[in-house]
């Protein structure tokens, strides 16, 4: 009973987590409503760190110290944080947030396609590789270069672009940050105020316009900062050292599907066939990629770092 319990307890946790951030894009589409792509960055960023520093110094933590830590933290902050952010904003300007999630969820395919390219994918087994071409082939039918209306241009590049930064990021994270010995929570706060530091050196890029903050304005960025950004990247971590990498997994699946359904419910953004084969093919490929052998006597609780390739907003 105890087990069943814990279970359900843990699927409701990826379940309100899937929520949290594939809302995320929804609220930006709000955001931009009354801001600039730059504004919504930096408003996300600062609100994101403020609530990660409280709830940080509240714990009676403290932030990583060290002048390498930092070094790491500001390269982990710029390409899974400052640039991925600014890059969804910009690419909204033109994209509806469904189209916005579903691109997201390439994350995973390239992260593998880095990890071929630097070596640290060796043996690539046929499944992964078919998944690999599948999850593009969706990409394709999401851009369908061969329509003259179809979301081709600046913007939706911009968000596959903040994807394969999301993929860039999180193996560096892996590889520099995760596993040392410093609080999840410390980490996290850390990192969203490097971000809030690197975003603010382009508010002369349109960061400076007038702007009047209306009551929609104001919720939208306020659950985008501290909800779908500070506390959502804390709980990343937390959800993938307590749960492993199986459950962070399965909330980067579910997150075009809350987009989606958030843009063209409330929204009313456009939804068509070819966008929902799209998203399937999507989501098929980035499940192949991520099949793995299993060794015979693995442990259960032999979980590593590489869950951090999952996509996030």
């Amino acid at each position: 009973m105890n087990s069943v319990a814990g279970r359900t307890w843990a699927w409701a946790r990826v379940g309100v987590l899937a929520l949290l951030w594939g809302s995320t894009f929804f609220w930006i589409e709000l955001a931009l409503d009354a801001l600039t792509p730059v504004q919504v960055t930096l408003s996300r960023c600062v609100l994101g760190s403020a609530a990660l520093l409280i709830a940080c110094l509240g714990s009676g933590r403290r932030l990583p110290r060290g002048k390498a830590i930092w070094g790491h933290i500001v390269v982990a902050a710029f390409f899974c944080n400052a640039l991925p952010f600014a890059m969804f904003s910009i690419g909204q300007q033109t994209i509806d947030s469904g189209v916005a999630g579903v691109l997201n969820a390439t994350t995973p395919l390239w992260s593998l396609l880095i990890g071929v390219v630097i070596g640290s994918e060796r043996g690539l087994r046929p499944v992964r590789l078919g998944g690999l071409l599948l999850g593009f082939v969706g990409v394709v039918l999401i851009f369908a270069p061969w329509q003259t209306t179809g979301p081709v241009g600046w913007g939706a590049l911009a968000i596959v672009a903040a994807a394969a930064s999301y993929a860039v990021g999180f193996a560096y994270m892996g590889r520099n940050l995760v596993g040392k010995g410093i609080p999840t929570i410390s980490l996290s706060a850390a990192q969203l105020i490097a971000a809030t530091g690197l975003t603010a050196l382009t508010l002369p890029a349109g960061g400076l316009t007038p702007i009047e903050i209306g009551p929609k304005t104001l919720i939208s960025v306020v659950i985008l900062g501290i909800v779908a950004t500070g506390i959502t990247f804390h709980l990343t971590y937390r959800i993938i050292a307590a749960e492993g990498a199986t459950n962070a997994a399965t909330v980067g699946y579910l997150l075009p599907v809350v987009s989606v359904a958030l843009g063209a419910v409330v929204l009313d953004e456009g939804f068509n066939l070819r966008i929902a084969t799209g998203m399937v093919v999507v989501l098929a490929g980035v499940g192949l990629t991520r099949r793995r052998k299993r060794p015979l006597s693995a442990p259960a609780s032999a979980e590593t770092p590489a869950a951090l390739t999952e996509p996030r907003a």
